[in-house]
C-alpha cells in the first residue's frame, strides 16, 4: 500500500525535479503484487460461501412435545400433523380426498384441540362453510359451487372487540401434488398456532379467525366464498395469508399492507426469523410471476390489511407429486410456527387494530440483514434518506476531487475534466457489466441451451458472473493502462474511478426515487457504505497518502457486500425454480443473467475495480475469461448442464388426454378426433424428451388451430393461460380417448321474447367438477343476459374475444341450469347465433390404458401432469 514517502517523491517527480522512470518505479512499487487480484476476489467468494450461504439456509432447532410447558411452537405436534396430511394424497378441489378425507382430518385435530381449550380463558368456535359465487379475474368469470372452508374463532372470555385478526391458509392442492409444502405445511402450522393459543394462559384483545381454506389452487376461490359471505368476514379488519411456492425452507414476507407501515413494525418485534424485502413485494406485485395468493382477493374484495408470507426455498418440487414431507425438516415448520405464533399473539393485540383506517399512512420499506436484523422505515423516510444519500455522495465526491487537485498541485478543472470522461467510461462498464451475461444468456438460447444452471446453480459464476466482472472492469482497466496522467498519480486515478462509478449509482438512486420504487434502498445502502469511508479518508490524511484510502474502504465493503449478496441469492435460489415454468414463448435465462448481473454488480462493484491494484490485473481477466468458457463448454457440452433430474429438479410436461367434438348448426358432427394437447412449461419444451422412450412422432404446433377455432378448439387446462393454448402442441392419435362420463349439454327451451329481438336459450349441462365453458357470438349478436356475471356483459359488449367461463365443483355434483338471452337487431333467429364450448377435465382419473402407457413412458426427469378432457364445440 502506498505510504506518505513515495506520495511526497511523486510530487518531486511532477515538478520535474526526478526522471520519468523513478516515477514508473514509485508507481509501481505502489500496486500489489501479480498475485493480489485474484486472492483479493477469492477472499470474498471464501465470505460469500462461509456466511451468506450458511445464514440463508439457517434455521432454528425444532422443539419437542417435552417443551410443550414452554408455550412456544412444538414443531414435533406439527410434523405429526403434516405426516397425515401428506398420507393422503392429491387434494384437488372436488375429490374425494379434497372435500371428504382432508375436511375430516382436520376436524378431527380441531375436535382434539377444542377438547384442551382453557374454557375459563377463551372460546372456541369451529365452522364448515359450503360457499358457491363467482367473481371476475382476467377477463374471466370463475364459477365456484360448495366449495368447503374450515374456519375457527378464537375469542377471549367475554371480550367487546369486533374488530378481528384473520389467519388464512389452504388445504387443497393442484393436480398430482400431495400439496406437503403448498400448503400443507401452512395448515397445519395454523393448526398448532391455534393449539398453542388456546392452551396458554397467555390471552389477547381481539378475537381471532383461522380460516383453512379449500380451493385456492383453482383461482382463490374459496376465500373469496368467505370473504364475500361468511358472518365473520366483516369484522376481520388484518390478514397474515399463509401460502407457499416451495418445500421445506424459510417463509418470506413478500407483500403488506397496502399502505399500514405498522403492520412491518409488528412483524419486526414479533417475527423471530425475520426473512423479508421490499424488492419481493415490488416485483411479485407487478404480475409477471407464475403465483398469486389469497392476499389479493382479501385486499380487494374486502379492503384488508395485513401481511402475505410464504415457503420459497426449493421450488422444484412446487406443484409436482415429490412437494412430500421427506422434502419438510422440522426445522422449517419450527421457523415457520416461531414467526406466526408471534405474529398472531402480536397483532391480536395490536391497539390499531381497533380502527386499521386512523394508521394508515402510506407504505413501509424493509429488509432483513441476513436473517439476523430487520430494519424498516416509512416510504416518506426512505425518500429522505434516498435523497441524503445521494446528495452526500455527490458533495463528497465533489471535495474529493478538490482535496486531489489540491495534492496533484493542478486546477480543479483538470481533475474535473478526467473525471467526467471517467463517468462517461463508467457508464460503459455498467452497460457492459449488464449486457455481457445477458449475450451468453441469449447465445445459449439460440442454441437451444437455456436453463443449463437449473439443476447446478454454480453454473451461474461461470455464465454469468465472470462475465458481468469483465465487462464492468475492463474499461477502466483499458483507460488506467493507457491514460497515465503526469499529474495525477494513479492511487488517485483509481480512486476517480471508484468515484465515478459512486456518482452513476447516486443519480440512479435520484431517478428510482422520483419514480417511486422503494427497492431504491438497495441503492442507497450500498451508496451510504461508500459514503461512510469517503468521509473517513477525506477527514484524515488517508485520502492523500497513496492507495491507503482503500483500507477503510475494504473493511467498510464487507458490509453491502455481505448484505447485496444476500439479497440477490435469495432472488436466485427463489426465482431459478420458477423458470422452469415460464413457459416456451420466454426465454428465462435473460432474466436469471440480467439478475446475476446486477447483483453482482452491487455486491462488488466497488471492490472488483480495487483489482487494477495489481501490477497484473491482466490475468484477473484472462482468467475471469477462461472460467466463463470452460463453463460455457461444460454447460453445452456435459450432462452437467442438462437442467433436469430425477425426482429433485424435473420438468413439468402439462398435457390433456383429449377427445374433442365439433358439431354444426344442423347437428352434425365436423371433426371428431382424439390426441394429446401439450402445454410445456419450460423454454426447452419437447427438446429434451426427444430420444426418450416416449413416442412424439407427429407432435405439431397448435397455432393454426388458434386461427381457425374459437380458444383453438381444445379443452381448458387446470393452468389457465391463453398464451399456453396459443403455444400448445397436439399430437394426434388413432384411439379415441375413453373418459369416465361425457359431458350432457341439453337445450331446453328456446323462447322468442315480447320485443321479438331477443331470443331466451335455457340449458342444462352435465359436466364433471371442473369444467369451463366457451361463448363466442357471431356478428350483430350480443349477449344481454345470462346465469352469470351480469357485470361482465356490461363492461365487454364490444371486446368480440369469447366470454369464458371457469366452473369449479366442490360437493356439489348436480347438473348447471344456465340460460342466456340473445339480442339481434334484425330478429332472426333462425341462424347460427353463438357458439358454445364446453372443455370438461377428469382431474381424477389416470385415464385409458393407452393413455397410462403413454405416460409410464416419460423418462424419469419429466413429470407427467395430466388426465382426460373432452371438448364438445356447438352452435346455436
Amino acid at each position: 500500500m502506498g505510504d506518505t514517502e513515495k506520495t511526497v517523491s511523486y510530487e518531486r517527480i511532477e515538478d520535474g525535479g526526478e526522471p520519468q522512470e523513478y516515477r514508473k518505479k514509485v508507481e509501481q512499487d505502489s500496486t500489489g503484487p501479480w498475485y493480489f487480484a485474484s486472492n483479493f476476489l477469492l477472499f470474498w467468494a471464501l465470505l460469500f460461501f462461509a456466511i451468506v450461504v450458511p445464514l440463508f439456509y439457517r434455521l432454528p432447532a425444532a422443539m419437542n412435545i417435552e417443551d410443550a410447558s414452554k408455550g412456544g411452537f412444538i414443531a414435533e405436534r406439527a410434523y405429526d400433523n403434516l405426516y397425515e396430511f401428506d398420507k393422503i394424497g392429491s387434494k384437488v378441489v372436488g375429490s374425494d380426498a379434497n372435500e371428504n378425507k382432508t375436511v375430516q382430518f382436520l376436524l378431527k385435530e380441531l375436535a382434539l384441540i377444542q377438547e384442551n381449550v382453557l374454557d375459563d380463558y377463551f372460546d372456541m368456535e369451529i365452522d364448515v362453510q359450503i360457499t358457491s359465487g363467482s367473481y371476475l379475474k382476467s377477463e374471466s368469470i370463475y364459477m365456484y359451487r360448495a366449495v368447503q372452508n374450515i374456519i375457527i374463532k378464537l375469542s377471549p372470555k367475554n371480550t367487546t372487540s369486533e374488530t378481528y385478526l384473520l389467519v388464512n391458509s389452504h388445504f387443497d392442492s393442484k393436480p398430482t401434488s400431495p400439496a406437503a409444502g403448498d400448503a400443507g405445511h401452512m395448515a397445519v402450522t395454523i393448526l398448532e398456532v391455534l393449539r398453542v393459543m388456546s392452551s396458554t394462559k397467555q390471552t389477547f384483545e381481539h378475537p381471532i379467525v383461522f380460516l383453512i381454506n379449500g380451493a385456492e389452487e383453482k383461482s382463490l376461490l374459496a376465500s373469496h366464498g368467505f370473504i364475500s359471505q361468511h358472518k365473520w368476514a366483516p369484522f376481520c379488519k388484518v390478514v397474515i395469508n399463509l401460502d407457499a411456492a416451495g418445500s421445506g425452507g424459510r417463509e418470506i414476507l413478500f407483500q403488506t399492507g397496502p399502505d399500514n407501515p405498522w403492520l412491518v413494525d409488528y412483524y419486526k418485534k414479533n417475527a423471530k426469523h425475520p426473512f423479508a424485502t421490499t424488492m419481493a413485494e415490488e416485483i411479485f406485485q407487478t404480475g409477471l410471476l407464475p403465483s398469486d395468493t389469497d392476499f389479493r382477493i382479501f385486499t380487494k374484495y374486502s379492503n384488508l390489511i395485513g401481511l402475505d408470507l410464504g415457503q420459497c426455498i426449493n421450488g422444484y418440487v412446487y406443484h409436482t407429486r415429490y412437494d412430500r414431507i421427506d422434502v419438510i425438516p422440522r426445522t422449517s415448520l419450527q421457523n415457520t410456527g416461531d414467526n406466526i405464533l408471534g405474529l398472531v399473539r402480536g397483532l391480536s393485540n395490536a391497539t390499531e387494530l381497533r380502527n386499521p383506517k386512523e394508521y394508515a399512512a402510506g407504505h413501509a420499506v424493509f429488509f432483513d440483514v441476513l436473517g439476523l436484523y430487520f430494519v424498516h422505515y416509512s416510504e416518506s423516510t426512505g425518500v429522505i434518506l434516498n435523497y441524503f444519500v445521494a446528495g452526500a455522495t455527490i458533495v463528497l465526491i465533489f471535495v474529493s476531487l478538490l482535496r486531489t487537485a489540491s495534492s496533484s498541485n493542478v486546477s480543479a478543472g483538470h481533475v474535473v475534466g478526467w473525471f467526467i470522461l471517467i463517468i462517461v467510461l463508467q457508464v460503459i462498464a455498467l452497460l457492459l457489466g449488464l449486457s455481457l451475461p445477458v449475450v451468453v444468456a441469449y447465445l445459449l438460447d439460440m442454441y437451444g441451451l437455456s436453463l443449463t444452471y437449473y439443476s447446478t446453480p454454480a453454473l451461474l459464476i461461470g455464465l454469468y458472473v465472470c462475465p458481468t466482472l469483465i465487462g464492468f472492469s475492463l474499461p477502466s482497466f483499458v483507460y488506467l493502462k493507457l491514460q497515465r496522467d503526469e499529474k495525477i498519480s494513479f492511487a488517485k486515478q483509481l480512486q476517480l474511478v471508484l468515484h465515478g462509478h459512486a456518482t452513476i449509482l447516486a443519480i440512479l438512486g435520484i431517478g428510482l426515487t422520483l419514480y417511486g420504487l422503494r427497492t431504491t434502498y438497495v441503492v442507497t445502502w450500498t451508496l451510504l457504505f461508500y459514503v461512510i469511508p469517503l468521509a473517513i479518508n477525506l477527514l484524515t490524511t488517508l485520502h492523500d497518502r497513496g492507495f491507503a484510502w482503500t483500507a477503510v474502504l475494504k473493511v467498510v465493503q464487507v458490509i453491502p457486500f455481505l448484505y447485496n449478496s444476500y439479497l440477490f441469492y435469495t432472488f436466485i435460489v427463489v426465482l431459478t425454480p420458477m423458470m422452469g415454468r415460464f413457459g416456451l414463448s420466454t426465454n428465462p435465462d435473460l432474466i436469471v443473467s440480467a439478475l446475476t448481473a446486477l447483483g453482482t454488480i452491487f455486491s462488488l462493484g466497488f471492490l472488483v475495480l480495487l483489482v487494477h491494484m495489481s501490477r497484473r490485473s491482466s490475468l484477473i481477466f484472462l482468467g475471469l475469461l477462461a472460467v466463463t468458457a470452460l463453463t460455457v463448454y461444460i454447460a453445452s457440452s456435459t450432462q452437467i448442464g442438462f437442467p433436469y433430474r430425477p425426482k429433485t429438479n424435473v420438468q413439468r410436461v402439462h398435457y390433456l388426454q383429449v377427445h374433442r367434438v365439433f358439431y354444426e348448426y344442423d347437428g352434425t358432427v365436423s371433426k371428431d378426433e382424439s390426441g394429446y394437447v401439450f402445454d410445456f412449461q419450460d423454454r426447452r419444451g419437447a427438446a429434451p424428451l426427444k430420444g426418450t422412450k416416449v413416442n412424439l412422432t407427429g407432435l405439431v404446433s397448435m397455432k393454426s388451430d388458434c386461427e381457425k377455432y374459437m380458444m383453438c378448439g381444445v379443452p381448458h387446462n387446470y393452468k389457465s393461460s391463453q398464451s399456453s393454448r396459443v403455444n400448445g402442441m397436439w399430437l394426434p392419435r388413432d384411439q379415441p380417448v375413453e373418459t369416465p362420463s361425457v359431458p350432457v349439454l341439453e337445450l331446453l327451451s328456446k323462447t322468442v321474447l315480447e320485443n321479438n329481438k331477443t331470443v331466451r336459450f335455457e340449458f342444462n349441462l352435465t359436466c364433471p367438477d371442473q369444467t369451463s365453458l366457451f361463448i363466442q357470438p357471431y356478428e350483430d349478436v350480443t349477449i344481454s343476459n345470462w346465469s352469470f356475471l351480469l357485470s361482465h356483459l356490461e363492461e365487454n359488449t364490444s371486446s368480440g374475444s369469447p366470454f369464458y367461463i371457469i366452473i369449479s365443483n366442490g360437493i356439489e355434483s348436480s347438473p348447471l341450469n344456465l340460460f342466456m338471452e340473445i339480442t339481434k337487431p334484425n330478429g332472426d333467429f333462425n341462424v347460427p347465433l353463438f357458439q358454445f364450448g364446453v372443455s370438461a377435465l377428469y382431474i381424477h382419473s389416470k385415464g385409458d390404458a393407452m393413455s397410462v402407457k403413454f405416460a409410464d413412458s416419460f423418462p424419469s426427469f419429466a413429470v407427467a401432469i395430466q388426465w382426460p378432457a373432452v371438448y364438445q364445440r356447438y352452435i346455436f
